[in-house]
């Protein structure tokens, strides 16, 4: 049986405690201890998305994980990420399972940002290069944790497996007790589920769709919890209530992407576990305010 991880959150936040029976969870250590900062696709908010910059960003912002979008290229390499194309972050064209890493590794995925945000740009930020999974791991894998999501897994068959290996080559799963430093999430379950059967020690997030204000069964969530450890949606999805029922029920709830204060501050007050933002200093200065 999966071992449920643990959050216990700050003391300044004592109404945010989890449930006792998450503090039941047996054996293996807990992968989060305090309540989490989640780097959407690194500090996205100051620096193109899903390069070392932004993700330099987030570390220095001191968010608990950095978000990775992973996609997969026509000859197998597991790149950073967030869209099937890459059209909208760099100078080229298409979609990237069409495409060698040879052939983006020759984009330019910085110079949009400068287009698209001049108050932000930054000489640099031209010419940044697409970062494969591997090499973020090997520039922040020794003091940073990620949350990594399976983008259109069905579009990849065999990205579940080669993404266990790399984390198990990178020692980031969670060995002789201690907590896997990755979280994978994915809107797929069977990704999700076939990740649970590979290695039973990966926290796992499933992300839902909502249309309309949030709504979740026990059946659901009784389905939930026989492989994912939590859940995350958008946040204008959720109501007092959702979270209650969530957080009683000993999932987490990870909701995405909330910039604005006023936003983080009520979802703290409703009890969320995590939350994604492209402003991590946003987030944390929300935090400092309930000491």
């Amino acid at each position: 049986m999966k071992s449920v991880i643990k959050y216990a959150l700050a003391a300044s936040v004592i109404y945010l405690t989890m449930p006792v029976s998450i503090s039941a969870a047996m054996g293996q250590k807990p992968a989060f201890v305090n309540f989490v900062t989640l780097a959407h696709r690194g500090a996205s908010g100051y620096a193109p998305e899903h390069t070392f910059p932004a993700y330099e960003l987030g570390v220095r912002m001191k968010s608990d994980y950095i978000e990775i979008d992973l996609q997969m290229t026509k000859d197998g390499e597991l790149i950073a990420m967030h869209d099937e194309t890459v059209d909208r972050t760099t100078n080229g064209k298409g979609l990237v399972k069409d495409l060698t890493l040879k052939e983006i590794k020759k984009l330019d995925a910085g110079s949009w940002f400068n287009k698209a945000y001049p108050a932000k740009s930054r000489s640099e930020y031209a010419g940044l290069k697409v970062p494969t999974l591997k090499e973020i791991l090997q520039q922040f894998g020794m003091t940073s944790k990620f949350y990594i999501e399976t983008k259109t897994p069905d579009m990849y068959p065999g990205i579940e497996e080669k993404l266990v290996q790399i984390l198990k080559e990178y020692s980031l799963t969670g060995i002789e007790g201690q907590p896997s430093r990755v979280v994978i999430q994915s809107f797929s379950a069977e990704s999700l589920k076939k990740i649970h059967q590979l290695d039973r020690g990966l926290p796992l997030i499933q992300l839902l769709s909502y249309y309309s204000p949030a709504v979740i069964s026990d059946s659901e969530i009784a389905a939930l919890k026989k492989y994912a450890d939590g859940i995350g949606m958008h946040y204008t999805a959720l109501s007092p209530g959702y979270v209650k029922k969530v957080r009683d029920s000993g999932l987490f709830i990870h909701p995405y992407t909330v910039n604005v204060k006023e936003e983080m501050d009520k979802l703290l007050g409703w009890g969320v576990t995590g939350m994604f933002t492209n402003y991590p200093d946003k987030l944390n200065e929300v935090m400092r305010g309930k000491k």
